[in-house]
């Protein structure tokens, strides 16, 4: 796949009105590394999966978090089976995965890493897990969705490091507009990386689901059944609006 100036997959998927990179995960990987290997303005990896589409139905103004995203990449098997449905390829490549792959193979455990998320515990086990040496790390006060200052404090915070890699796990919409708010802060440097929950996946606070599950398309389910009461309604109730939302965009690129 080519790529661009901006060391970006040129190839696009316009999909349920998003502008998706149609990537692998191992060129994402190569993607990312090469864009935070030169110095560049900051831009941030979007990771939207079904929850952020239905999201985005009941609150447009998203839009503009994702349309400022340098790469879109998909997170869910469920968009990528709809897509297949009206003959497009639009591979998988979820955050999680790309943050493990990341800490793995490309980040030396002696630079500076950023963090926007998490707990300090979580931090702590991070820095164990992979022996990172040098973590800048900053707490937002949760519902940040309502609370533009925090916001502001965030991205100030991650603007002043000189991070090729910043995490941000606030969950959506809140990391994308953290993220956003990084992009137009003057001076910052850098990838950043909207992971949601990608750092209990490192530490082992929470568990991947295996991965016979992901090739099936049904992490979600191993999710659910781990935390029943928290996420029923993401997966029983709302997720299933995204069936309804595909037809609706099929019907309007088929006028």
């Amino acid at each position: 796949m080519a790529f661009d100036g901006a060391a970006r997959p040129a190839r696009k998927v316009n999909f349920l009105n998003l502008g998706f990179d149609g990537c692998d995960l191992d060129t994402a990987l190569d993607a990312v590394s090469a864009r935070a290997s030169l110095d560049l303005p900051f831009a941030y990896v979007a990771t939207p999966n079904v929850d952020h589409v239905v999201g985005l139905a009941h609150e447009p103004a998203r839009r503009a978090l994702y349309a400022r995203a340098w790469m879109l990449l998909n997170d869910s098997s469920v968009l990528a089976a709809l897509a297949r449905r009206v003959g497009l390829t639009l591979p998988v490549a979820t955050g999680a995965d790309l943050a493990a792959r990341l800490f793995a193979e490309v980040i030396d455990p002696g630079e500076p890493i950023t963090i926007i998320g998490g707990a300090h515990a979580d931090v702590e086990m991070l820095k164990a897990a992979y022996g990172l040496k040098d973590v800048r790390w900053h707490n937002p006060p949760m519902n940040l969705k309502q609370k533009p200052a925090a916001v502001v404090r965030a991205a100030s915070f991650a603007a002043r490091q000189d991070s090729r890699f910043t995490f941000i796990c606030v969950g959506a919409p809140q990391q994308e507009m953290v993220a956003y708010a990084i992009a137009e802060h003057g001076g910052a440097r850098g990838v950043g990386l909207c992971v949601g929950a990608g750092l209990d996946f490192l530490t082992g606070k929470a568990a991947r689901a295996p991965m016979w599950l992901r090739r099936c398309g049904l992490e979600w389910l191993h999710r659910l059944m781990r935390e029943p009461a928290r996420l029923w309604r993401r997966y029983l109730v709302d997720g299933p609006k995204v069936f309804s939302l595909f037809a609706a965009w099929r019907a309007s690129m088929a006028a």
